[in-house]
């Protein structure tokens, strides 16, 4: 009995330690983890076989069971199929079933990327790419670079990118199918795999509707130039580890280096030049807004009726129209315009119809062409409605005066008088390279000036000061200075000096302020190099905020009156000079405005001048963006399982 027991024992203790060999690195505290990638030791058909044109499955087996991460954003087949392939992981085998029918004579890749994975630990098996060819030869070169977004610098992940011929008309990308494809990875790099020797064009496209070609609306980007593929034998180096924690030597391993490596597409989204009137919307009877899909040089003309007559409104002697009836409010880019209605008859109009002629977009021409719609406008607070609302106003408030007459108050027996309401600067200190901004909800019907007056505070003393008031557009002003650092202001605007086009007026206004001290502001000097005279310099906080923003004058952009802190500095090359980044057309092959950022970091100190020296040349595209700007960082990866162990070995020790 007791041989069968030490016999049972042994065999228990020997099935443990054959377990414990088959499923290494359990971690704390069951050993090392698991170091070792999962390796291919089976293959159907094998790599790089040629005349494989009836092939539909491909098959891998691994050394252990692996598992897939995020396939569908990792996995891509080259060229690209119209039906997604079917790819199934069952323990240690992958499956790719292919459901369209193969092209005579070419290469084809499976770019796994590094989506296999052992299933224990997670260990990748590596960058790893599957070929074969329906043809006598296999096409092996590579074109590889980056991604990024035109107007930050950020990657763009999950981008295709392929190829066509470099004879290929500029058409092809919006018609055919990207000849060979890859997808950048969360940094933005990206690897076109098993391309044949010759000349070619590339492209970047966020292929919304799987088609592989580009379509209105999908992100996009290209070079103007041609890529010619190369390869040349190269060496890196590795590091040879003689455990978990120790290394041994550096081992050089010969490869083949593959050329274009390096190539950098900027990606963008084109503005929609796709111009319809998008709707028409009368919250209040004094005014209506046109919303537009795109932008248009064109004016439109409004021609306004009167209910039941059939008479415009707005012509002059001669019968020629004119908006007399109208103030236009067009915003920047012309796709929103607001309609301020000046004639109280024609706003006393709840029904409002109106002949609007305008630009509009053809469907399927893409060409633009003038319209004209008739337009019915429906105020959604309507006179009637206005009307209401004062009357039982004027109720309440006659009420609430006989309940004082009642308790003897016979003060303020006459109802106040409701003033404009003007928005005023809520500011205790100003820049002195800034000015007072004031705004209205309604277009500025008259603006005397002569009842607006700044004044210089010291102690208690006003003394009168020269000023300018500039109207800035239909409902805004500014009040301008010659600003003293350290120094105390007043505004005042006197009763009525502002009439709106309700007809109300404003009341007395004031507004206290002091122009912020030298010692509260610093200057950065910009010295450019590389830059023409197209450049606009930005100075920028966290998040690229925009703090200030100047147009480079003779080689240099200088920045005044900046409050201390740490900044950044960004450039766009202003092509077409209207001071904002524009991004780029590729019906008219024009790339989204250039940008560059500085490379680092700027720390500007109280009464301090900063200067530096920025070549916008001298910094490579993907490290140009600050570390401090960055929001697609490295740091995000997984813990791999050599990094755990020495971890665990620095715990043991301790």
């Amino acid at each position: 009995m007791r041989g069968h027991t030490f016999l049972g024992a042994s065999l228990l203790l020997t099935l443990l330690c054959l377990l414990s060999c088959a499923n290494p690195g359990s971690g704390p505290d069951g050993g090392p983890y698991d170091e070792e990638p999962p390796r291919l030791v089976g293959m159907q058909p094998e790599i790089g076989e040629t005349d494989v044109a009836k092939l539909k499955k491909v098959v891998l087996v691994f050394s252990e069971n692996v598992k897939l991460e995020n396939p569908s954003e990792k996995i891509i087949i080259s060229p690209p199929q119209e039906e997604m392939p079917e790819i199934k992981v069952s323990e240690r085998r992958v499956s790719v079933e292919l459901m369209d029918s193969l092209k005579p004579d070419m290469t084809y890749t499976i770019d796994f990327s590094d989506a296999i994975k052992d299933a224990t630990e997670g260990n990748p098996l590596g960058q790893f790419t599957y070929y074969f060819s329906t043809g006598e030869n296999v096409d092996t070169m590579e074109v590889a670079g980056s991604v990024v977004d035109a107007q930050t610098l950020e990657p763009v992940k999950g981008i295709l990118v392929g190829l066509y011929d470099a004879e290929a008309p500029d058409s092809m990308f919006t018609t055919t199918a990207l000849s060979r494809v890859a997808r950048t990875d969360e940094m933005g790099r990206f690897s076109v795999k098993g391309v044949a020797r010759g000349k070619y064009r590339i492209y970047a496209l966020k292929d919304m509707d799987g088609n592989f070609f580009w379509n209105r609306g999908e992100q996009l980007a290209f070079l103007d130039e041609t890529l010619t593929t190369d390869c040349f034998p190269d060496i890196r180096y590795d590091t040879a580890w003689v455990d978990s924690v120790r290394w041994d030597s550096i081992a050089a391993i010969p490869y083949t280096h593959y050329l274009p490596d390096d190539v950098v597409l900027r990606a963008f989204n084109e503005v929609s030049t796709n111009r319809t009137l998008m709707k028409m919307v009368r919250e209040v009877p004094n005014h209506f807004v046109a919303y537009f899909t795109a932008p248009s040089a064109h004016v439109p003309q409004v021609e306004v009726f009167a209910e039941g007559t059939a008479q415009p409104y707005g012509t002059d002697e001669f019968g020629e129209r004119v908006r007399t009836c109208f103030l236009e409010e067009r915003n920047e880019t012309n796709d929103t315009i607001t309609y301020w209605i000046t004639d109280s008859v024609v706003a006393a109009n709840d029904s409002l119809k109106i002949l609007y002629t305008y630009e509009m977009t053809n469907d399927s021409t893409f060409e633009r062409f003038i319209t004209t719609d008739t337009l019915d406008l429906m105020p959604r607070m309507t006179n009637a409605r206005i009307m209401k609302e004062r009357k039982q106003a004027d109720e309440k408030w006659q009420k609430q005066l006989e309940k004082r007459h009642k308790r003897g108050d016979y003060d303020h027996d006459e109802r106040p008088v409701e003033p404009l309401a003007v928005t005023t600067p809520r500011i205790a200190t100003l820049p002195p390279d800034q000015n007072l901004a004031y705004s209205l909800a309604e277009p500025i019907m008259r603006l005397d000036t002569a009842g607006i007056h700044l004044f210089l505070k010291v102690d208690s003393i006003e003394t009168p000061v020269p000023r300018r008031v500039l109207m800035d557009g239909l409902r805004a002003f500014t009040v301008m200075g010659e600003w003293r650092p350290d120094q105390k202001y007043v505004v005042r605007i006197d009763s009525a000096s502002i009439e709106g086009l309700s007809g109300l007026v404003n009341k007395p206004l004031q507004t206290d302020f002091a122009i912020t001290k030298a010692e509260d502001v610093g200057s950065l000097f910009v010295a450019l190099q590389g830059a023409d005279t197209t450049a606009v310099v930005q100075l920028l906080q966290a998040g690229d905020k925009v703090v200030k923003q100047v147009r480079a004058n003779a080689g240099s952009a200088d920045f005044f009156y900046v409050k201390p802190g740490e900044y950044y500095l960004k450039l766009f090359l202003d092509e077409n000079g209207n001071s904002r980044w524009d991004t780029g057309n590729y019906g008219e092959r024009r790339q989204a405005e250039h940008v560059v950022y500085y490379p680092e970091q700027i720390t500007i100190r109280g009464d301090w001048d900063t200067d530096i020296t920025w070549n916008i040349q001298s910094t490579p595209t993907l490290q140009q963006k600050p570390s401090g700007l960055r929001k697609t960082k490295q740091a995000g990866r997984q813990q791999t399982a050599h990094e755990k162990n020495i971890e665990r070995e620095r715990k043991l020790r301790d």
